[in-house]
């Protein structure tokens, strides 16, 4: 195979479930994760399939015709669910555009997720309500939102800490450079979070740095950690670990989450062009579901009742996001006028009634 799909650095990675689904030695990783019960696995089990499975309906939706685009997270539940369950109520969220699974652990009603790509929104929800933003278009520009946000949290003495995610393309963004060392300048409270899944629409990461994104972060001299993106308990770990040192006031930390995006960049990519089979064939092995599930059998708490719990609110999850976005009441065209302004505003009065009147001049053609 071609070295630059294969080209690893020294640098180990953090974890503590292996692929087969065993736990690893102790250490101060597993420490910081010692209060997740069996049932406490369950739960992020659980967490894993219905992210998945809001994930392969969005999917489909779109290849239906039901949304514009869609962003598939396939093979990264696990750094999304790991990391959204480390937060606290009061943490806020700047996310890229394939958070799906931290929205969810967030409490964002799946419905809501998929107005932005069917386009009868131009938002998506209330970032205030679940202390989370809406999707980022613009790649990277939400890691500078997250360190003025954090900024603004340590001058105004509010504790918390802010968390933002941005894949490992990103990371070649001046945006990532900015936001960087703006954060390790200003000490401020973000935890940078890469999911560095290896590929940037088409190109692997390897031919965009020639050492690992943790060691870009160490750069700027902010503190950094390298763990298994497919191994929910690490990931968890090392955000807890994260967040704790930016809420006691010791500025930033960057994460990067070594994963694998097993499925297109979006659904207009097709991966088979640029990506070998081979290493498809190779992460299917270290499928972040199916690590916790071997995990939760070698513990004996995992059987068909559970499994079948499991998948009925997985399916249940999927059958209300399919109801709610077939259900969903397009905008009208004036609506675009609509909460460009907090008070009225004489432009838009002005902008509306033209474009009213621009309307009105098609009807009697479309009649």
């Amino acid at each position: 195979m071609d070295t630059a799909f294969t080209k690893n650095t020294d640098e180990e990675l953090i974890q503590i479930v292996t692929p087969a689904g065993h736990r690893t030695e102790p250490s101060e990783y597993s420490d910081i994760v010692a209060d997740i019960t069996t049932e406490k696995l369950r739960d992020l089990y659980e967490d894993l399939v219905v992210v998945r499975r809001i994930d392969a309906e969005a999917t489909a939706l779109q290849r239906q015709g039901e949304l514009g685009l869609w962003a598939p997270l396939l093979g990264q539940e696990a750094a999304q669910v790991g990391s959204a369950r480390a937060l606290q109520g009061d943490d806020f969220v700047f996310a890229s555009y394939r958070e799906h699974g931290v929205a969810y652990c967030r409490g964002v009603d799946p419905t809501e997720m998929l107005r932005f790509w069917r386009g009868s929104t131009q938002s998506g929800w209330n970032p205030y309500e679940y202390n989370m933003t809406t999707p980022a278009i613009i790649v990277g520009a939400q890691a500078l939102h997250a360190t003025g946000y954090g900024l603004g949290m340590k001058f105004d003495g509010v504790e918390g800490a802010v968390i933002t995610y941005f894949g490992d393309g990103a990371t070649s963004q001046g945006d990532i450079s900015e936001a960087f060392g703006f954060a390790a300048s200003f000490a401020s409270p973000v935890v940078f979070f890469c999911q560095n899944n290896q590929f940037a629409i088409s190109e692997p990461v390897t031919l965009q740095t020639h050492t690992t994104i943790a060691e870009r972060g160490r750069g700027f001299g902010i503190p950094s950690l390298r763990v298994d993106g497919n191994d929910v308990l690490a990931v968890l770990a090392a955000t807890r670990m994260a967040l704790a040192h930016a809420r006691e006031g010791s500025g930033p930390m960057l994460i990067e989450a070594f994963t694998y995006r097993m499925g297109p960049h979006t659904t207009s990519d097709d991966p088979s062009r640029y990506r070998p089979a081979a290493l498809d064939d190779e992460w299917k092995l270290k499928d972040p579901i199916d690590r916790i599930a071997l995990l939760l059998e070698h513990e004996g708490a995992m059987d068909d009742a559970f499994r079948a719990r499991v998948k009925e609110r997985a399916d249940d999850t999927a059958a209300q996001l399919r109801s709610g976005c077939l259900g969903t009441v397009e905008p009208g065209p004036m609506s675009i006028f609509d909460n460009v302004y907090a008070d009225p505003h004489p432009l838009i009065d002005e902008e509306r009634k033209n474009y009213a009147a621009y309307l009105a001049g098609f009807e009697g053609a479309l009649s």
